[in-house]
């Protein structure tokens, strides 16, 4: 998991990682809801992106197990744009 530095409320762009089992690959359905892996909120895409490879390396060998990256700080502030 990557090393978190404390970041200011202006850096912050938070990243939501999660993932599970799909029911089938042609959708984002989840076989079992209780069981989402939750792998953290981060700080920046950087850092998100790292745990989500890390996840995603580590579940290779289950074709129905996806991982995600959600970008939290635009569902937060929608009227900052997608860059923003």
């Amino acid at each position: 998991m990557p090393n978190l530095q404390k970041t200011t409320e202006s850096e912050q762009l938070l990243h939501l990682v999660f993932g599970g089992e799909l029911v089938d690959l042609d959708s984002v359905a989840f076989n079992d809801l209780e069981r989402l892996d939750i792998v953290g909120i981060f700080p920046n895409y950087a850092t998100a992106q790292a745990a989500w490879k890390a996840k995603a390396q580590a579940t290779v060998d289950n074709a129905q197990m996806r991982y995600f990256i959600v970008h939290l700080h635009r569902l937060l502030e929608p009227h900052h744009g997608p860059n923003g």
